[in-house]
């Protein structure tokens, strides 16, 4: 019988020991945040386009925001996006010790 080193430890430990750990919970992130866009989106009625107009910016940047894949969307284009969509963002780090953080 082989050792599988991973076996019994945590996905965040294996992630870490490949060094895929912050993309992967930048990742995740982004995939919440392009939720909560494209929910606020079929709830206003904007579309792409109108989103990008009320951004004021362009349907390129509207899609990078939206790519869940792409994690370097500023936190600028965040809350263009959110004013735009009549939304407000909240930010709350904690740490392993379960102290908490808001912004």
């Amino acid at each position: 019988m082989t050792q599988h080193k991973h076996v019994g430890s945590l996905l965040d430990d294996l992630f870490e020991s490949d060094g895929t750990l912050d993309q992967v919970e930048a990742e995740a992130l982004k995939r919440v945040i392009v939720w909560q866009i494209q929910q606020a989106m079929g709830h206003t009625g904007v579309n792409k386009s109108q989103l990008a107009q009320k951004m004021h910016t362009s349907r390129t940047v509207v899609n990078r925001l939206l790519d869940d894949k792409d994690t370097g969307v500023t936190i600028t284009t965040l809350v263009k996006a959110g004013r735009a969509l009549g939304m407000t963002w909240t930010l709350q780090g904690s740490q392993d010790d379960g102290a908490s953080y808001a912004a």
